[in-house]
């Protein structure tokens, strides 16, 4: 019954300061959920590697042994898990949240995966009375860190107050896409053009190069014309045009090469089941894949770069 329903909603909604789960303890769920006890939330958190929970145990979380026992504690809990198969699992898996959720429990998922399989999440979690929302995160490590991550969420729209009063507290934006599933959406969309972005960058830079210009001063005119886009003026590629990029660093930290081709590998399987044409989006991802098998797959994205220069035997 609705009436029923939004009842329970509104007595988790108000009582703010209770107890918030987190599964999930990773590069990106340890600072996550770090900011949600610097926030006053105290937290319940389990991880399936009981190493990544001791930071979190000496800040005041109390760890528990398994998702059901996090949802057993919690009616507000945020998962942060590297790929599908991890998600199912921890929903609905056999120690999954799902075996002891509360009714009208609120379940965030941050993890980026296939937005069929957050639809999937969303209603087996009805069926137990509960909700579920997608909202996977961009700004990576350094943004999870300082709090400033952006949210896009998926789900139903009576629901955006609760989950971005703790989203909030691990991000600098928190953006409503539309029902579940939309957020992973923009998130994949997002990360496929950046990954076409990031090529057509270094394929330029290494282009002029060979024509003589300086790097610098090539960047400088792309950043000045029609050609500028985020990888060029932000996150240039090639070493020593910027400072405070991994491309100064030997493309150590930023987002993983790895992670990248994971995302494009989303992005493929969304377009395939969507007979949408992606043909730069696909090629993307095969470079991508070819990074990983040589070498590169825990390099920063960018490395392409320097991937494209080894490919010409320089």
């Amino acid at each position: 019954h609705p009436s029923g329903r939004s009842v329970v909603v509104s007595t988790r909604s108000m009582a703010s300061k209770t107890q918030v789960g987190f599964v999930g303890l990773g590069n990106m769920g340890n600072p996550m959920a770090k900011n949600l006890l610097k926030h006053g939330y105290p937290v319940i958190a389990s991880d399936v590697f009981p190493d990544s929970c001791k930071e979190l145990q000496e800040l005041g979380a109390q760890i528990v042994d398994n998702p059901a026992e996090v949802a057993d504690k919690a009616d507000r809990i945020i998962t942060m898990l590297p790929s599908s198969p991890n998600v199912i699992d921890v929903y609905t898996g056999p120690n999954g949240i799902l075996k002891k959720v509360k009714k009208g429990s609120l379940l965030i998922d941050s993890s980026t995966i296939d937005p069929a399989v957050s639809k999937e999440m969303a209603a087996a979690a009805e069926k137990m009375g509960a909700v579920f929302m997608d909202a996977p995160v961009s700004g990576g490590v350094g943004a999870a860190s300082s709090g400033k991550l952006t949210f896009m969420v998926g789900g139903a729209e009576e629901e955006f107050t609760a989950a971005k009063e703790l989203l909030s507290c691990m991000g600098a934006n928190v953006v409503y896409c539309g029902q579940v599933g939309t957020g992973q959406a923009a998130k994949i969309c997002n990360n496929m053009l950046l990954a076409i972005g990031m090529i057509g960058t270094s394929e330029t830079m290494n282009l002029g190069i060979r024509l003589g210009l300086d790097p610098k001063l090539l960047a400088k005119i792309l950043n000045m014309s029609s050609g500028r886009c985020w990888s060029s003026d932000t996150y240039n590629p090639v070493p020593g045009v910027m400072e405070g990029v991994p491309s100064g660093n030997n493309y150590q930290g930023g987002f993983g090469t790895q992670l990248m081709a994971k995302d494009l590998g989303l992005a493929q399987n969304t377009a395939t089941n969507t007979k949408t044409p992606v043909p730069l989006g696909s090629l993307a991802h095969q470079i991508y894949r070819m990074m990983c098998a040589r070498g590169y797959a825990n390099k920063d994205f960018s490395s392409v770069f320097l991937f494209l220069r080894e490919e010409e035997g320089q």
